[in-house]
């Protein structure tokens, strides 16, 4: 069954930058753990993995390959089996590699992930890895709490999709999408104009509450643009949901596979990476699960990558990056209906998986971007107005 990430770390979690945005990845909640050797830092052939900043530090690939092979583990935190196809990379990762990963708490927030990555400094248990919004990514950064690397594709990354010293760096994305039930509903909204007619009464959800969740809050961002609104006046957004409200069409039901399973769902603004992986997992269940890009109210975000300046098993860490940013890996992420940030560059180098890119929903043009300062306005703006928009 397909994991809900619905990400509860508040609006902030969702800030987007002036570069390109991020929904809010998931983090783990402090647990109690106890330091190990591997803690002390991977290395090879002298080389320290903790200040290693490229594959050449080892002295290739392959030596990273047996520094992280030595240190033998993995620990990662927030990844959903289910979303974005992690859990085929990560059994992937580890028949590649024959490196233990070990794995907790998929569904949490990138504020928990953030609060692991310093509470558990020094221990076996801390994350190695983490996979953030970029608001995350931004400030972690700015904390200190990141290693600077340079993954050997470093150069097919847009330049506006990565720190340019390589303490994060985007992965893969998705576009606000409406996903329905095509059994239960006659005619599958296509826009979102078409969700205020009468025949969606109540039938209409978001995965989750736009002041904490990060779909629904690019969902509401979304309607916003096929309102007359812009990055700048998030407010028309409201003003649809206020309208869908009072139609009687708005859903309060949070949207998670066993809504859809049980048919309290039928319609669902979401990513369109997670309404498109719905589609094979449910139609066994009954279920005909159809997902479209609006045309009205297209919106994009991307997710980024970083590792722990203080991972206990720095070399493996590094490792993993590679993976991720390998064709293998990103042609992975393109498995699970994710746009992986180097689509363009393995379009362009004939590396790209056409089949599994022939199943992404149909988009066309280019997304564009909010500044930091119109999401803070925009953030403040859904702050004070949500609840009165969708109240009684």
């Amino acid at each position: 069954m397909i994991a809900s990430r619905i990400r509860s770390a508040g609006l902030a979690a969702f800030l987007l930058p002036p570069l390109l945005a991020a929904l809010a990845a998931c983090g783990a909640a402090p647990q109690t753990a106890t330091s190990s050797p591997a803690a002390s830092g991977g290395s090879a052939a002298g080389v320290d993995a903790r200040t290693a900043t490229s594959a050449a530090d080892f002295g290739g690939l392959d030596k990273l390959v047996e520094a992280a092979k030595k240190e033998g583990r993995l620990h990662v935190i927030a990844l959903p089996h289910d979303w974005a196809n992690y859990g085929k990379i990560i059994e992937a990762f580890k028949a590649k590699y024959g490196i233990e990963v070990e794995e907790e708490t998929p569904d949490a927030s990138s504020a928990d992930e953030i609060n692991a990555v310093k509470t558990r400094k020094g221990q076996d248990r801390a994350p190695d890895v983490l996979d953030v919004s970029q608001s995350f990514a931004i400030s972690g950064a700015a904390e200190g709490l990141f290693a600077p690397y340079k993954v050997q594709t470093w150069d097919k990354i847009p330049e506006n999709q990565k720190e340019p010293t390589g303490l994060w760096f985007n992965d893969y994305g998705g576009y606000v999408s409406i996903g329905c039930d095509a059994k239960k509903i006659a005619k599958c909204p296509e826009t979102f104009a078409d969700l205020l007619k009468p025949e969606y009464k109540g039938k209409v959800a978001m995965n989750g509450n736009p002041t904490q969740s990060g779909s629904a809050f690019a969902g509401v961002f979304a309607a916003a643009l096929s309102n007359g609104g812009s990055f700048d006046d998030i407010r028309p957004g409201l003003e649809f949901f206020k309208k869908l409200k009072a139609a009687g069409n708005f859903n309060p039901v949070e949207t998670t596979p066993a809504t859809i399973e049980k048919g309290e769902t039928q319609i669902s603004i979401d990513w369109d990476y997670n309404n498109a992986a719905y589609g094979p997992v449910m139609a066994p269940k009954g279920v005909d699960w159809k997902t479209t890009v609006p045309t009205d109210g297209k919106y994009f975000q991307l997710y980024a990558q970083a590792i722990n300046k203080d991972a206990p098993h720095p070399a493996a860490a590094r490792l993993w990056q590679e993976f991720l940013y390998s064709a293998e890996g990103q042609n992975l992420y393109l498995g699970g209906f994710a746009r992986p940030v180097l689509l363009p560059a393995m379009q362009a180098d004939g590396t790209v998986d056409k089949a599994a890119e022939a199943n992404l929903p149909p988009v066309e043009g280019e997304p564009t971007f909010p500044t930091e300062a119109q999401v803070n306005k925009a953030k403040e703006v859904l702050a004070t107005g949500w609840g009165a928009a969708v109240a009684g």
